[in-house]
This record gives C-alpha cells, sequence and structure tokens, in this order.
C-alpha cells in the first residue's frame, strides 16, 4: 500500500491569530465552543459532572447549522432494522475510509440517544399508532430516518436542546463571541511533549460587562463549533461556518484528517448564477418520498446509474447531476416532485415548500431547480472514540470533529446523530480527566492576520477548482491563487479579518489533501484519476501545524479499505 510518490507541500499560515491583549478573564472547569447538537448535548451531560461550563457561540444560540437540518435523524429504530444494517449502509457510502470501530459505536449507541434526546422533550413526528414516523434517504436500505414537524427536525432538536440548557441555570452562555485562539499551558505533558489546554481567547460583541477580547482560563475545551461551509460561494451552510474551530485546532497542535472528503449535497435550490452565500437546501427526504431528478428534456437522470436510483449515496446523485450539466451547457437539473400533490406538500414539507415558494417556484405545480453545493464537512479534528483530540484538555464533536464514522461520504442523517453520540461520549471520559489548573504559556507562535477583502476571491476559487470537479492542474491554480492571498495583511484587526484568515487556513490544507490524493473515492472527485485506487490511496491525509515555523505538514497514514466485501 503506497502513498504519495512526491513530497507534501509545505505551507506558512498563521501560527495564531493577530489580536490585542485579552481585556477581562473568568473562569469555568469546561468551555463548550458551539451550540448546535453537538454542543449543547455535550454542555448539558458535563454539568452534572464538573463544577462549572460555559458555552460560547459566534451568534445566538439557534445560528447554527443544526437548525437547518431538514430530513432528521438516522438510527435503527423501526421494526426488523439493526445497528449492523445502519452499519453496512454507512461503511458502503464512506467508500473504504470509514473508522469500523467509530461506526459501530454511532450505530450501537445511536437508538439510545435517539431516546434520550425524545425524553428531554423532542418532539418527533409519529404515526398513527404514536410509534416514530421513520422515512428514507439516499443510501439506506431501510425506513431509519426519524424526523420532527414534517422537515423541520433540526430546528425541534434545537428548540428542545435550547429549553433544557436555559433551565440548567449552572451553564453559562456567552453568544455573539467568536473564540480566537486556545491558550496552551506553560510547559509540556502531552504524548509528544505537546502542551495541553489552559484557556481560550475570546472576541464578545458587546455582553454586558464583556466587550471584546476576553480569556476564559479553563481545563478543558470542547469543540463543537460547526463546519467549514463559506469556504466555498454556495453552500447550505449558514453565515457562522467559517471554519474557525479547525483552525484554532489546528494553530494549537492539533490534527486535521480527511479535509479533502466535502460533501456536496445534489439538491440545493438553483438561485441564479449570482447567488452567494446560503442557498436553500431540498432535503433527500423529498427523494424518499417519490420525487425524481430530471433533466431539461425531462428525462430521469438516475436510471441505470446505480441500483438505489434517485436514492444512491449524495456523491453518486452529485457526481450524475454534475456530469449531465456539462453534458448539456446547463447551470442546474430538476427534481420534480408534483406528483406528491399540495396536501402531502403541506403536511409533509411544509418548511422547503415555504421556501421554495418565497424564491418564486411552487414545487406542487412544477420542478424545482438543482444544483449541488458544499453541504457537509466528512473531515475535521482527528479524534479517538472518546472525542480526545492530540492536545491534551481538548475534545471535539460534531461537523468540527473527524471521529471516523464518515469516511469520504457522511450517510444521509448520520450527522446529528454523531453529535448526540460523541459528545455523550467526551463527557463521560472528561470529568475523570480533567486536568489542573496551569498558567498559559508566553506567546511563541508567530501571529498572522489575513485581510478580509480576499474571502470572496477565496470562495470564487475553491467553488470553480476545489468543488465538485477537481483535477491537478485546477488544484494547483487553487493553491497558487491562495499563496497569493495569503500575502495581503489585514489592515484592520476585526471579525471580518479573523473568520476570513480561518477560512484561508483550511482552503489551503484542504486544496493540498486534494492534489494529493490521486483518484476518485467518495465525495472526492479527480477527473483525471477517475477511479478508486485502494492500493495507493486506502488510508488518510493528516494535516499538521509545526508551532515553531508556522508552516503546514501532510502525512499518509494507510488503513484498509473498510467496505470489502459489502457488495454495493
Amino acid at each position: 500500500m503506497a502513498g504519495p510518490v512526491t513530497p507534501p507541500p509545505a505551507r506558512r499560515l498563521p501560527g495564531r491569530l493577530t489580536a490585542p491583549e485579552p481585556g477581562w478573564t473568568t473562569r469555568a472547569d469546561v468551555v463548550v465552543i458551539g451550540s448546535g447538537i453537538a454542543g449543547l448535548t455535550a454542555a448539558l451531560r458535563l454539568r452534572e459532572h464538573v463544577e462549572k461550563v460555559l458555552v460560547v457561540t459566534k451568534d445566538v444560540l439557534a445560528a447554527g447549522s443544526t437548525q437547518w437540518a431538514q430530513g432528521g435523524i438516522a438510527a435503527a429504530l423501526g421494526e426488523g432494522d439493526t445497528p449492523e444494517q445502519h452499519e453496512v449502509d454507512t461503511l458502503v457510502a464512506g467508500a473504504g475510509a470509514c473508522d469500523l470501530d467509530a461506526v459501530r459505536v454511532l450505530v450501537g449507541e445511536g437508538p439510545a440517544a435517539v431516546h434520550e434526546l425524545i425524553a428531554l422533550g423532542a418532539r418527533f413526528d409519529v404515526d398513527a399508532a404514536g410509534l416514530l414516523s421513520l422515512t428514507r434517504e439516499g443510501g439506506h436500505l431501510r425506513d431509519r430516518i426519524a424526523h420532527a414537524g414534517g422537515d423541520a427536525t433540526g430546528a425541534e432538536i434545537q428548540r428542545a436542546l435550547i429549553a433544557a440548557v436555559e433551565a440548567a441555570t449552572d451553564i453559562e452562555v456567552v453568544q455573539h463571541a467568536l473564540a480566537v485562539d486556545l491558550l496552551l499551558a506553560d510547559g509540556s505533558d502531552g504524548p509528544d511533549g505537546a502542551p495541553g489546554v489552559a484557556g481560550v481567547t475570546l472576541h464578545v460583541m458587546g455582553e454586558g460587562e464583556r466587550d471584546g477580547i476576553g480569556a476564559v482560563r479553563c481545563r478543558a475545551v470542547v469543540l463543537a463549533s460547526g463546519g467549514l461551509g463559506q469556504v466555498f460561494s454556495q453552500t447550505t451552510n449558514p453565515a457562522v461556518a467559517t471554519g474557525d474551530g479547525m483552525a484554532l485546532a489546528l494553530r494549537a497542535g492539533a490534527t486535521l484528517r480527511d479535509l479533502e472528503f466535502v460533501q456536496f449535497h445534489p439538491t440545493v435550490m438553483y438561485l441564479g448564477p449570482d447567488s452567494r452565500g446560503q442557498q436553500p437546501l431540498i432535503s433527500e427526504a423529498v427523494r424518499g418520498e417519490g420525487a425524481v431528478l430530471v433533466d431539461h428534456d425531462g428525462e430521469r437522470i438516475m436510471a441505470g446509474v446505480h441500483e438505489l436510483g434517485d436514492l444512491a449515496p449524495r456523491d453518486v446523485v452529485a457526481k450524475a447531476i454534475t456530469r449531465r450539466m456539462h453534458e448539456t451547457g446547463t447551470p442546474h437539473m430538476w427534481l420534480d416532485a408534483r406528483h406528491l400533490g399540495a396536501d402531502f406538500w403541506e403536511r409533509r414539507f411544509p418548511t422547503i415548500l415555504a421556501t421554495a415558494r418565497s424564491h418564486g417556484v411552487d414545487p406542487v405545480t412544477e420542478p424545482i431547480p438543482v444544483a449541488p453545493a458544499c453541504h457537509y464537512a466528512s473531515g475535521g479534528v482527528r479524534t479517538d472514540l472518546w472525542g480526545r483530540t492530540d492536545v491534551p484538555g481538548l475534545y471535539a464533536t460534531g461537523e468540527v470533529a473527524c471521529s471516523g464514522v464518515h469516511g469520504a461520504n457522511r450517510l444521509a442523517s448520520n450527522s446529528l446523530l454523531e453529535g448526540l453520540v460523541f459528545s455523550r461520549r467526551i463527557a463521560t471520559v472528561l470529568p475523570g480527566e480533567l486536568r489542573p489548573w496551569a498558567e498559559p504559556a508566553e506567546h511563541a507562535r508567530p501571529a498572522g492576520l489575513v485581510s478580509g477583502s480576499v474571502r470572496q476571491d477565496l470562495q470564487e476559487v475553491m467553488t470553480g477548482r476545489v468543488g465538485v470537479l477537481r483535477s491537478a492542474a485546477g488544484l494547483a491554480e487553487a493553491a497558487a491563487v491562495l499563496d497569493g492571498l495569503a500575502g495581503k495583511a489585514a489592515d484592520v484587526v476585526d471579525l471580518d479579518a479573523w473568520e476570513t484568515t480561518n477560512l484561508l487556513t483550511i482552503a489551503a490544507a484542504l486544496t493540498d489533501a486534494a492534489a494529493l490524493r490521486e483518484e476518485t473515492r467518495g465525495s472526492h472527485w479527480r477527473e483525471d484519476h477517475p477511479e478508486r485506487d485502494d492500493a495507493r490511496w486506502a488510508g488518510h491525509f493528516d494535516v499538521r501545524l509545526d508551532p515553531a515555523t508556522a508552516t503546514t505538514t501532510l502525512a499518509f497514514d494507510p488503513a484498509p479499505a473498510t467496505d470489502g466485501g459489502l457488495g454495493r
């Protein structure tokens, strides 16, 4: 099994963000960064075992990606379904790059985690008999997607979790706060001599006495800050998804794994060539209920492409749509669900219906224009089965993490489940691993900041050259553009510059990993290497940042493919 034949590139990036010295200080045993399903689940469980938990969120509590989850949460909850069947579907979708042990944790502990969420107050849809109403999405061979409010699952889960946090007076919440950088301990106690967590710096935008840059001294940090969607011009992710947690972890010495595996959702509503930022998602559950993808001549796109047809795994469907768009020279395809009827649309997909109509399309009477857009980062901060990272005292969960469950392509509706399951596991081990209070070390990592004015150029080149279709030439062009943008230093130290520097950090690491993986696997599609190649590329690319020189290094970690013999 061979890895790269040429040395991976070394790329200079800031070792920490340029920022003023902290003007205020507070303390908490554990700081949870992020307020989606992963972060709030971790906070609610940790509060039972530690004296003080502080939750930091970049906007308001409900502003993250969780509330936008439409389809639901996957678990073996139905009659005749088993964790073993869920495991097979997850491994097949992951295209050989999943961690088998992590997948078994996910599917084995998933049903209990969902029932715990229901006990907390989340109201899922039920059938006439009072049983959970389960549906199917791409890549699943069973109906195992629990949903709420038809297509408002994430919003209902977020509501229930926020209500529980607000009732827990021992959880402190700081809203409108960006986590800038970790404070590392004055001393080396990690497995490789790495310093552990001593705190985190925040930039708070007007929170009473706490305003501007401050420091939270703590004994552990749980990263649950979400994904990197704003690296691309069009995404289903909210505006806050600028890769902050991944970049912060990388600068602190953690490893980022599988960054090249970015999932592009196949059915995102096409709003026109000039549309940027967060785009409306048309849930896979619409296809699960019978909608079909067609081209401009009305021909079925997925006919003969995959045995599951329109419910093939997302990478398969996104590639099929992109191919037909290239063949026909058109900017989008169509999702036809007219046959579902008005009553069904209003009952099952009220949110999608209202959103589509707000953009001038009525799915009851006309097909919806759709095209792939960035949706989910399967990679992230590398963790073990308990959410631990390389940095002592730093844990990660949810989309910011790479737990190993998603591999090269996340199975639909496994993301909410991952946040639940692995946050529960972190809360199991973290209290017994709490580090002593430590003094932060003097700043040794070189600081830097990129101008916020380069964000659009960054997003454009990432979409055009590191999007659904990739090639050596396109990736080299993207790397050159990113190098040029990295040289444009910020004149002003502000939120835009901090976010843009984080975006550039993740975009550069992602591009380098994509250039080295000379094969097509899952959501990583190299048109110049169209076949999967287990002999050379079964394994993972890990990105590290040297703290002394602030240069990135990439290493290939070979691992046997985990979908062998599954027959799909």
